[in-house]
This record gives structure tokens, sequence and C-alpha cells, in this order.
């Protein structure tokens, strides 16, 4: 339940206002996601750890896969050298037999290596995708216990990329990275190995090009990771822009701001174009680099080994194998820089979940908090102060009382604080001073879900998921048997239309229920709301946006919802609630009338100018 109609612009005035793009069209002010400040690639790689916990067993398997394919690796070229160095005593000295068996042995080397890259693919495929289903579902989850607050608060888009893109990009490098990380650790340990047992001045030689390709790995590597993190940022305000003008494209049309809305679009698309270029083209430099250091270490091996060869220190084969291990000893060095520097992107992705799941949840129930059961209705503010912020009070020691079955109406201007109150009583928000009592209790005496399944709501704008109908209905009570859906939707004077409908209660709904009138998709929210038989009913502006004729519909289908029923009423069409019992007008957190209609005209005070100026059409609240 969002309550942007009491402290924000109008859905009108957001659309036609695109300059605040990548905040959210529900939002109340620019909170943004804080969360912790971005965290060291270090930090944020340990917390991705925890998930490859539970893939321990494949990880294991996929250790000693990349075990034996790096010692086979390693194996080649000393096979290869001990091959030249017998060929290399003259062609009367050559040893076929060893030779057979030589080439033998590498076809199956290279036939086990083979095997072994498609199970450490296989293997990497299911660890990745089950790291990631696995991220998504703790983050989903964590969206659902997050308080209204964030909602509120963040660009839906930005939220909705971070589930997708963000996570996706932690995906693709954790099914790249890893078995390359584990390979090329093993391959760069062993190759240094088997150099020095090879020769000592070859293996210095070539570990020159090591502190070349760290500096060169840490000078680009800083700057990218900066470069990441924004383009995942631009990439968030977009997705939020796009969610934005499609879901309001209506408005968008309506004020002839097609262009405005494509002009906003190609300045976050420029900005997020050029942010990818930089990052594309600083972390390009790495591996043209890192061959030409590469290089000079090749030049090094076979200068030095050439020398050495020429006072007959080591043998032909020796220098043969040796290159090979230092192609093998700088390949993995560059894979590592490079998979370094893909991480950037991962890691700014990682950063930008892990914020979310940071954000603190709603609070838990408190100790011993008991279930609502049977609820008679009774409502109480007693002295409540509330505020979204030190220097925003909504309410200021606000008190009032509604006895059960009694039905409350509150009006106002815009942003006096109506909604709020109905977020407060459901706990979307928490008081900051005070106490609200249900039945004589405070509201944080009882579980959360037992208390807010008490009530039963309908908005001014209602939301349909896509599916049947029927299944909507059945959003207020998913074991509602058929029956009792068919007779929910006759109270609420939808299953006239229903029936009408080419696959009745079966009909399926578009996103937000698109295909049905604004009329019709009430009606089915009211069903919804009877079928959860709440015991306390909240009427957001729930005939604000209907013809006359389906408003009497609606009226009706409300009078037997809220029969016995604890009802508050919100409303800006005065007329609608005359028959309340009692009408509490607010303005700028204090209640500043209060009393049934008759009372409330016979005062002559200002219900009573809002009133008749609206019958004039002199202003309309």
């Amino acid at each position: 339940m969002s309550n942007n109609k009491d402290s924000n612009k109008s859905k009108i005035e957001e659309f036609a206002d695109f300059s605040s793009m990548g905040r959210s069209s529900r939002g109340r002010g620019t909170r943004g996601l804080k969360g912790p400040k971005p965290k060291n690639m270090k930090g944020t790689l340990k917390r991705l750890w925890e998930y490859f916990q539970n893939e321990r067993k494949l990880l294991v398997i996929l250790f000693i896969c990349v075990i034996i394919y790096s010692l086979v690796t390693l194996l080649v070229p000393y096979i290869i050298g001990k091959s030249i160095d017998s060929m290399s005593k003259g062609k009367d000295n050559v040893d076929f037999s060893y030779l057979k068996v030589t080439i033998i042995s590498l076809i199956i080397a290279y036939i086990i290596n083979g095997v072994l890259t498609i199970i450490q693919g296989l293997i990497m495929a299911k660890v990745s995708q089950s790291i990631v289903k696995n991220l998504r579902k703790t983050l989903f989850e964590k969206l659902q216990k997050l308080p209204l607050a964030f909602f509120d608060s963040n660009s839906h888009g930005d939220i909705m990329s971070r589930l997708t893109n963000d996570i996706d990009n932690i995906s693709s490098v954790i099914a790249q990275s890893t078995t390359e990380l584990m390979s090329g650790t093993i391959t760069i340990l062993g190759s240094i190995i088997m150099m020095i047992i090879l020769s000592i001045p070859l293996t210095l030689g070539t570990l020159i090009i090591v502190p070349l390709i760290f500096l060169l790995t840490k000078s680009i590597t800083r700057k990218t990771r900066v470069l990441f993190k924004e383009q995942q940022i631009i990439l968030g305000k977009l997705n939020g822009h796009i969610e934005e003008s499609i879901s309001g494209i209506n408005i968008v049309k309506a004020f002839n701001h097609e262009e405005k809305s494509i002009y906003e679009f190609e300045k976050i698309n420029k900005d997020l174009y050029n942010v990818g270029v930089k990052a594309q083209i600083r972390s390009g430099f790495l591996m043209p680099m890192m061959n030409v250091i590469n290089n000079i270490g090749f030049t090094m091996v076979a200068l030095i080994g050439g020398i050495l060869a020429t006072k007959d220190i080591i043998t032909l084969g020796v220098i043969a194998s040796f290159l090979s291990y230092s192609r093998q000893f700088s390949r993995p060095l560059n894979d590592l820089a490079n998979i370094f520097n893909s991480l950037q992107s991962g890691v700014a992705g990682a950063e930008r979940v892990f914020n979310i799941l940071d954000e603190e949840e709603e609070t838990l129930d408190s100790k011993g908090a008991e279930a609502l059961i049977n609820p008679k209705g009774e409502v109480e503010f007693s002295n409540v102060t509330f505020g979204y912020g030190e220097d925003s009070v909504i309410f200021n020691n606000i008190s009032f009382y509604a006895k059960p079955g009694s039905s409350t109406a509150i009006v106002g201007p815009t942003g006096a604080g109506k909604t709020t109150i109905v977020n407060l009583l459901t706990r979307f928000y928490e008081i900051n001073k005070g106490e609200i009592l249900i039945d004589g209790k405070n509201i944080k005496s009882y579980t959360r879900d037992s208390l807010r399944k008490t009530f039963g709501i309908v908005l001014q704008d209602t939301y349909l998921f896509s599916g049947t109908i029927k299944e909507n209905i059945k959003y207020g009570s998913l074991n509602a048997t058929d029956e009792e859906v068919y007779r929910a939707a006759k109270m609420a004077n939808a299953h006239r239309f229903i029936s009408h409908l080419k696959d009745g209660y079966e009909t399926v709904l578009t996103e937000s229920g698109a295909n049905l009138s604004q009329g019709q998709r009430q009606l089915i929210a009211i069903a919804r709301a009877i079928l959860s038989n709440p015991s306390i009913l909240i009427l957001d502006e729930a005939t604000s946006s209907v013809d006359t004729r389906t408003e009497l519909q609606i009226q009706d289908a409300m009078v037997k919802l809220m029969g016995g029923r604890t009802t508050f009423i919100i409303a800006h069409r005065l007329s609608t609630i005359r028959n309340a019992n009692n009408i509490m007008l607010i303005d700028k957190g204090i209640i500043k009338e209060s009393g049934s209609h008759e009372e409330l005209i016979a005062k002559r005070g200002e219900y009573y100018n809002m009133y008749f100026n609206q019958f004039k059409g002199l202003v309309e609240y």
C-alpha cells in the first residue's frame, strides 16, 4: 500500500516530469539504497564464497578434475623435451620405440584433457546456476521482508535490475572464472617447480615478468572497478526509466511526452554507452600489454637458453620443455589477470545485490507476540506521533477511537496524512511515539501476520496479478472453494460481468488487469476483500476513478462488505461518506474536526466549507 497520495506529486505530475528518472515512480524521497559503503573485492568475494559452500561435493569433484588436468598438462612439455633430446643425438641413435610410446602418451594425455574439459564445463554450469539460483532466491526473499518504506524510496526498475542483470553478471563471472582460477593456480605452481628442476637460471629469467604483470593488472583494474560499478548503477537507472515509461505509457501519450521520454532514454543510454566504452577500452588494454610482457619473457628464455646450450650446460630438449613451461606459466598469469579484470563487473553487481541484502528488514514480532484471533474490530489511536524522518513529522500526538462495527471516514487535503493512518494501522510503518490498539491491546503485541489478516483492503489503484479472474479473487483466501468465490463475486456485483466474458472466471488477465475496465477491476478487488472475510475494512478512494453508474454498483457492494465490520473510508468525494458514523477532517497532521456529517455541517467549520464548495464546483479536495 503506497502513501504517495499523501506526500508526493500526483501520478500525472510524476510522468510529466522525467527529470527525476532513477527515482521510484512511487517514491517519497531520494533516500536511495544506502546500505554500507561499497565493499572491496576481497570482502565481496568472501561473501560470495559463502554461496559456494552449498556446492562442496561438486567443487571437490571439480578440484580433482582440475588437478588431474593440470598434472597431465604439466607432463606434456617434459615428454616432448625428452623426445627432442632422444632425436638430437643423430639419426642412428634415435630410439623409435621410445618415440612411439611418447606419441601414444601424448595422444592419451590430450584425450584425457579433452574429457576432463567437458566434465569441468558440465560441473561448473551446474555449480554456477545453483549458486545464482540460491542468490536470486535469497534476494527475492529479502525483498519480501523489507518494509514498505524501502519500495517507496527506491526505483522499482533499479531493484529489478539488481534481481536480473546484476545476478546474471555474477553468474557469468562464476561460470567463466572458477575453473580458470583453480587450474591457473595449479599450473603456475607446477610450472615453476618444473622450471626450477630443469634450469634455475632460465627460471629466474622467466620470473622477471611477474612483477610487471602484477603492476599492470593492479593499475588497470583499479580504474575499471570504478567504471564497472558506475556502469551497473546507470543500467539500473535505465531500467527504472523503462519501467516507468512502459507502466505509465497512457500518461506519456496523453501529455505528448513521447519525445521527452525518448530524450531522457537517450541521455541515460548515452551515459551507459560512454561508461561502457571506457570500461571496455581500459580493460581491453590488459591483454595486448600482457602479450608484450610475455614476449619479453619468452625472448629472455630463448636468449639465456641459447647461451647455456652453446656451453653444453643444458640440452635442446630442456630448452624446448622450458619454452613450453614458460608459456604454461605466463598463459595462466594472463588468464588470471584477465579474470581479475572481468571480476570487476561481477563484483560491482554483487555489491549492489549485497546492498539490498544488508537493508534493514521489517522489525521482528516482539517476544511473546500472540496471534490475533477472532478480532472484534475495536481500534484506538492513543497519542500517536509519526514522521518519515526527523524533518518530516506527519502526525503529532493524535488520538481517536473506533468502536467495533463502526465506520470512520477520513477526509482532508492531499498530503494531510489520510493514507498514513492506514499504513500505521497495518504496521507498514512503525510509529515513533504513542500506541495503536486493537481490541484493547497494542498492535505490537500481535504477530504481524495475524494482524494483517484482520484487514481487508480496497485501494483506489487496484492491482490485479497476471492469472485468471478466479485466481485473483482467491488471493483473498487461497483455500476458498469455487462456490465461495462465486458467492463473493455476487456480493461484489461482479458475477454478472464476469459471466458475460468469453471464459468467465477462467479469463486470463494481462498485467494489472489491463484488459478490464477500472470499475471491473475495482469490483474484483471488492470480491477479493469479501472472500478474505476481514474484521476491519479499509476503503482507500475506492470509487474515485469510475463513472457514476459503476460507482453505484461499487457503493452497493461496499455496503454489503461493510456490514458488521469496522470500516475506515478515505474519500475525496464527500457525498460518499455522509452515512459514516464518524468523520475526521485531518490537515497538517492534526484532527481538526470530528463528528457525524450532520454534526459537522451544523458547526459550519472547515468540513462545512469543503462539503458545499465541492458541490458548488469551486474546490475539489
